[in-house]
């Protein structure tokens, strides 16, 4: 049997990618899972230093939005672009100019003069992120050929970005009281460096046999929706809702989701197939995957103000305080895994849902006084249903699609999930620059009844979304797709 070879920088020759001995494939996955697990702690570091950014720079509540947002909205907007262009031009190539482009980002983040300055760098780090999540991915479920291994691989992976998100709060409380915030980006610089260095040495290239197509009008539509819908909804407090600027924005929104639909429908390679909506699952999976992340999000964006702002809190003790939380997203989204395995998607969706609710609700109306005991409570609760939700948004995203169009699901659901925690921490601060300014309006019920509203969204949506109707309507999509695939 002849074994494909190809060329590491080092002039040494690594077996393709699918013909790696077991060893070589857990060292790819460590690789990739170590190089994720630096985009997720920076999604979530930089809510801690908020208030020092406020401070430090002279930001408003928008400009603090936007610091998380710039970052999210790219990254989301862009995802399934680096997919593509990895498929095309070659997965390790993208993947380490992903990383070199985060990593120089991470470099200009940290000697950012301006809050606009910082937040330009954000976007590029975003940039390099986008060719980093799906490509690591599509690295790995290329490496695990073995349906089982792929299994555990993706969970792994999975586990290690979740992971991240959860520790990124503490890890930046930790930076902040160790020197300051310009820290959280440097601590990126030697990981980053590591990581291209290891992926350069042993991760062979590999590309896709029939790459898809190129969708620039598609990529753009979603963009400007993203963008501009961001762009309203963070805007809209200070500039007014009725502005020309606002209503500009949402109607440079409405008009690019129109377009996105219309023009997908008549290619033959879209970048985001409408048929795959006709779904119940996935179409429930998608809006789940915003919900929940939305939640997740605001979540963070208002604690982070609320802890630091109005309990007093320094960065390390309010980054300390979410340890329930990310101890709690730990422990849940194995479990979760299980019962998916086991049961299917229904279980874990409506408990999750509940438990965000849950963690959201217990927040409405607290004072600068509440128990330290009630609002660690709140935060293992939330952590809860957050770990659980994961792994069944997936599930659910590619039940009953056809194997051939899995990957794309999964993406839009991946997709999805930035989508969410952009809008999260773009409608939780509209709500506070609506209402007192500080720490008190993180107080303000209306943006913790918003949270608990999608937590109730999650149950309802995992509900209808595991129905025999649902599924019904899976398999009725997968024909229409592909009538000749076998289902996933």
């Amino acid at each position: 049997m002849t074994v494909k070879l190809t060329r590491a920088r080092s002039g040494r020759a690594l077996p393709a990618i699918d013909r790696l001995d077991r060893g070589r494939r857990l060292g790819l996955l460590a690789i990739c899972s170590a190089s994720l697990f630096i985009v997720g702690v920076d999604i979530t570091a930089v809510n801690v230093a908020l208030p020092a950014l406020e401070r430090d720079l002279g930001a408003g509540v928008s400009g603090l939005q936007w610091t998380v947002d710039a970052y999210t909205v790219v990254m989301a907007s862009l995802l399934m672009l680096g997919g593509s262009i990895a498929d095309r031009f070659g997965r390790r190539r993208i993947f380490v100019t992903g990383l070199t482009v985060f990593t120089l980002a991470s470099l200009l983040c940290s000697v950012a003069p301006s809050l606009d300055a910082l937040i330009a760098a954000r976007v590029l780090q975003a940039v390099g992120a986008s060719m980093m999540n799906p490509v690591a991915m599509s690295i790995i479920t290329n490496a695990f050929t073995d349906p089982r291994e792929r299994a555990q691989a993706v969970g792994v992976w999975g586990a290690v970005f979740g992971l991240s998100m959860a520790l990124g709060p503490i890890i930046g409380g930790v930076l902040l009281a160790a020197a300051d915030w310009r820290a959280i980006f440097l601590i990126n610089l030697p990981m980053g460096i590591a990581a291209i260095v290891l992926t350069m040495r042993f991760i062979p290239e590999s590309r896709a046999p029939h790459p898809r197509r190129f969708d620039p009008v598609g990529q753009l539509a979603v963009v400007a929706l993203l963008a501009a819908l961001t762009f309203a909804i963070i805007e809209g407090p200070h500039l007014g809702w009725a502005s020309a600027p606002i209503a500009a924005a949402f109607a440079v929104a409405g008009a690019a989701g129109v377009t996105l639909v219309a023009y997908e429908a008549g290619r033959r390679e879209p970048l985001i197939d409408p048929r795959f909506f006709r779904s119940v699952p996935f179409a429930s999976a998608t809006v789940i995957s915003v919900a929940a992340f939305a939640a997740f999000g605001g979540f963070l964006f208002l604690n982070t103000l609320f802890l630091q702002g109005a309990r007093g809190f320094s960065p390390l003790e309010a980054g300390l305080a979410t340890v329930p939380m990310a101890l709690m997203m730990v422990v849940a989204a194995p479990i979760s895994g299980r019962i998916v395995g086991r049961r299917g998607p229904r279980v874990p969706l409506v408990v999750a849902g509940l438990l965000l609710a849950a963690g959201s609700g217990m927040m409405i109306g607290v004072a600068t006084d509440v128990p330290l005991g009630w609002l660690l409570g709140a935060y293992a609760i939330f952590g809860t249903g957050f770990g659980l939700v994961n792994a069944p948004i997936t599930n659910t995203a590619v039940s009953g699609m056809p194997r051939a169009q899995a990957g794309t699901a999964s993406a839009i659901a991946t997709t999805s999930r930035q989508v969410g925690q952009a809008l999260g921490v773009a409608v939780a601060g509209a709500v506070i620059a609506s209402s007192a300014g500080g720490g008190a309006a993180a107080l303000h019920p209306p943006a913790w009844w918003l949270l608990a509203g999608g937590g109730v969204l999650v149950t309802v949506l995992g509900v209808l979304a595991t129905t025999d109707r649902a599924s019904a309507s899976a398999r009725a999509t997968a024909r229409m797709l592909n009538p000749e695939a076998l289902t996933a």
